[in-house]
């Protein structure tokens, strides 16, 4: 874990979504957190150690989805399928499929294992929360999440600074080419990527931008305008990249994720900066969602 001694920052934007603004200024104390995302061999040692079973691996209950199609109450999860030509981008099922079987063990459709070096994914809320507890550890608040993807850098629009590739050089593992069907990546990174492939944050942390989302414990809300402890629960999937995998609306408090992933495209979702947000139900996983911890002190 990196220490951070916490301070003032610039949290949010006023120049991207509406759910980013507005930039004000916000404080948080002093913290540890991890350097990289989970990683599935972290993630594999906490289930070999405890037994816990995911949400992805448990049948939803159908007292729980009353409303919901039963052929989607089985254990499973939303895996990123990439079409072979342009699809219209107002629809999001031309590129996600909700597979059962699919887990953090074997998280894409073609069933082979996760590799150990990965950020690990298809993890809920739930499962976040088991892992950070078992390790003597939190979930960060968006607060403290965001104030640690800056890395120092103040207000640019990316951790890095307000270029997206400085000089030519890729900085995170985001979407290259016409989201969501041509891949351009120039690493070959067509799906997430071996932690720390890129480079560090003037922190020192690790793919904080890109790579994979990432669950925080803050309730989701429309704006910044809204109050932190004001949970905005409307129903339906979340926009961008990243769907709710519930097999019906959510009655929960949404909890914002951040930083992006290797599915964020300049023509479709330009989240890959700290300021980035989005909501996400608390039972949801997908193929291109994870999380770190941190340690308050």
């Amino acid at each position: 874990m990196v220490y951070l001694t916490g301070g003032q920052f610039v949290m949010g934007s006023d120049l991207d979504y509406p759910e980013e603004r507005p930039a004000h200024a916000r404080r948080v104390g002093g913290f540890h957190i991890d350097r990289a995302p989970v990683t599935t061999a972290q993630f594999a040692e906490f289930v070999q150690d405890t037994g816990y079973v995911t949400t992805a691996e448990t049948a939803p209950d159908p007292a729980d989805y009353p409303d919901a199609d039963p052929d989607l109450l089985v254990a499973g999860s939303l895996v990123f399928t990439p079409p072979a030509h342009r699809v219209p981008l107002h629809d999001f099922r031309h590129w996600w499929a909700y597979t059962p079987g699919t887990t953090w063990r074997r998280p894409q459709n073609d069933g082979a294992p996760a590799h150990d070096d990965h950020p690990v994914v298809h993890v809920s809320l739930h499962d976040a929360r088991a892992y950070a507890q078992w390790a003597g550890l939190e979930l960060p608040t968006e607060a403290e999440w965001e104030y640690a993807a800056r890395g120092g850098s103040g207000g640019t629009g990316f951790a890095w600074g307000d270029e997206f590739s400085p000089g030519g050089r890729v900085m995170a593992n985001t979407w290259h080419g016409e989201f969501p069907w041509q891949n351009l990546d120039p690493h070959g990174h067509t799906r997430t990527s071996p932690v720390g492939s890129y480079p560090a944050n003037g922190f020192g942390l690790i793919d904080m931008i890109g790579n994979v989302w990432e669950w925080t414990d803050s309730p989701a809300t429309a704006s910044h305008h809204q109050a932190a402890d004001g949970p905005v629960t409307r129903p339906g999937s979340s926009s961008c990249c990243s769907p709710s995998s519930s097999p019906a609306p959510s009655i929960q408090p949404r909890r914002v994720i951040k930083g992006g992933s290797h599915l964020c495209a300049a023509n479709y979702c330009r989240r890959y900066r700290p300021a980035a947000r989005q909501g996400e139900d608390a039972d949801s996983s997908t193929s291109h969602l994870g999380f770190r911890c941190i340690r308050r002190t």
